[in-house]
């Protein structure tokens, strides 16, 4: 019988920014693949309902309020594994992120600056660093950072965020670079255009929508739900030689 490379079953999965969108999506496919999903989000309310939504599809999950813009939230939440998964993890999936500043980069103010940074830079980094010292007490794991086409070219309107996201890239790069050792793969996801509340303000201006859909050669944007499938690839047996990648799914615009 062949091996199912995709199979997650036995594998404690994080997912951060789990509680909507391309990360609600990333839990239910990796529940829906074997994975017991732990998912975490600023509202515990959200959280549970994603995890009750995988519970009656027959996956298992639990719930976790984590704001990775705070390091007392990313402290509590590695206790919470170590006190209730017996200090076991597999995967983790940075996706929460903060874009809280729209407009010209020279009218950036320091407060946005300051959260986006925390959040998109700070936050992935230290949920790294602790989830991988878990993966490398256990014999390794899988980190998947959700970072955005903006980290290869700046969006519009977009500066600090797109510089974090660029900081992303090379965070992925360089915990692949030193983590290897201890068999923790880590790899990043750059989505292009996906229609989330994240990205509302874009879905609810017609003509700056109708002009992005022009620069994407399949003419459309993605929903969340293809996402998933990517990551689902990046933390299973079906990607054990890669690390250190960062894969764009954005229907062509950066080719």
């Amino acid at each position: 019988m062949n091996k199912n490379l995709f199979d997650l079953t036995g594998k404690i999965a994080l997912v951060s920014g789990a509680s909507r969108g391309i990360g609600e999506e990333i839990a239910k496919t990796l529940a829906d693949n074997g994975a017991h999903v732990i998912v975490s989000s600023r509202r515990i309310a959200d959280c549970q309902a994603v995890a009750d939504t995988i519970i009656a599809g027959g996956g298992t999950a639990d719930a976790f309020a984590c704001n990775v813009g705070n390091m007392d939230d990313i402290k509590a939440v590695f206790e919470y594994i170590k006190q209730n998964h017996q200090g076991k993890l597999d995967i983790l999936v940075n996706n929460a992120a903060a874009n809280p500043y729209f407009g010209h980069i020279l009218d950036t103010d320091i407060g946005a600056f300051q959260k986006t940074v925390d959040v998109n830079i700070r936050g992935y980094f230290f949920m790294s660093v602790e989830g991988g010292k878990l993966m490398r007490e256990n014999g390794g794991g899988a980190i998947v950072n959700t970072a955005s086409v903006n980290a290869l070219q700046p969006g519009d309107m977009q500066g600090i965020y797109s510089v974090t996201k660029a900081a992303v890239v090379n965070m992925t790069k360089a915990f692949a670079k030193e983590c290897a050792q201890f068999n923790i793969r880590c790899n990043a996801l750059l989505p292009g255009l996906t229609k989330t509340k994240f990205a509302g303000a874009l879905f609810t201006h017609k003509a700056a929508y109708e002009e992005a859909i022009k620069t994407i050669p399949m003419k459309r944007h993605a929903e969340p739900a293809e996402m998933a499938g990517t990551v689902l690839y990046l933390v299973s047996d079906a990607s054990s030689y890669t690390t250190g990648e960062c894969i764009v799914v954005d229907g062509g615009l950066t080719i």
